[in-house]
């Protein structure tokens, strides 16, 4: 997908909301463990009652690995069923060496057909470049987390004055991609520093975890965040996917987003 039309989406939807299906089998609704794959019984709901007020969906690779080759075909389903207008991305969080990297893009891209995976971008250019090898693809980087531990190395000053490390993620790895196949990841709870991501990355688009069950501001994130392409991508995961418990869980999941999804036509307005 490319970047015109992502955005062709938050403004055709006026919603920039990504549904997290980070879903654990111990808490899908017990009527779904009928089902021969209740893994993805829950996600073809979750999506049915969803896909209009949303622009992504990010699946959290972990969720479906932990079950081996039973979880990949649950990933494989849900990504297959997702309609394609909407955004697809990998929370895989890979990153390695070159022939590795280029072995991972190739599971999420041609295996799988992802929009965009995320990587961390620790071991520097040559384990991201092999995922900016595949046309229409995206890489979204790891550069400010929502999670306590960020604060262990993100925020570390750099020597000789040239900033934090997040601020040096930004900064070099700028000259690796261009801001039609790369974004990054600025968790909500980070949003006052958002202010400065901006200056560093004016025109990337910004994959912001965090907001609902972690306590980031939608406002706030939106306020400092926003750029003349709308340029993010707000992810709310727990919040909405188990809004409710019972068989109507997909209807209160829908009520959940479309609150979500009612805030964010109104910062649109406010702030685009």
């Amino acid at each position: 997908m490319t970047k015109e039309t992502l955005k062709r989406e938050i403004l055709d939807k006026r919603s920039y909301l990504c549904v997290g299906l980070d879903t654990d089998i111990t808490k899908i609704p017990v009527h779904l463990l009928k089902y021969d794959d209740p893994v993805f019984e829950f996600n073809k709901q979750i999506i049915d009652a969803t896909q209009d007020l949303c622009v992504a969906y990010k699946p959290n690779v972990a969720f479906y690995e932990a079950y081996g080759a039973r979880g990949w075909e649950s990933l494989e389903k849900t990504l297959a069923y997702i309609p394609d207008n909407i955004f697809t991305i990998a929370d895989a969080k890979r990153g390695d060496i070159g022939n590795t990297s280029r072995l991972y893009a190739r599971a999420f891209f041609e295996q799988m057909d992802f929009d965009a995976v995320t990587v961390a971008p620790y071991m520097g250019c040559d384990s991201v470049s092999p995922f900016l090898e595949f046309q229409g693809k995206w890489v979204i980087l790891l550069a400010l987390t929502s999670n306590d531990g960020s604060a262990d190395f993100q925020h570390l000053p750099m020597a000789d004055s040239k900033g934090k490390l997040y601020e040096q993620v930004l900064e070099v790895s700028q000259q690796w991609g261009s801001n039609e196949q790369l974004m990054y990841v600025a968790g909500a709870t980070q949003s006052s520093h958002f202010e400065n991501i901006r200056k560093i990355v004016p025109d990337h688009f910004l994959l912001v975890p965090g907001v609902g069950a972690q306590g980031g501001s939608l406002e706030e994130v939106s306020r400092f965040g926003m750029n003349k392409d709308c340029g993010l991508l707000v992810n709310s995961t727990r919040g909405i996917i188990y809004s409710g418990t019972g068989t109507g869980f997909a209807s209160e999941a829908r009520k959940s987003a479309q609150e979500i999804s009612y805030q964010m036509d109104n910062y649109l307005e406010k702030f685009l």
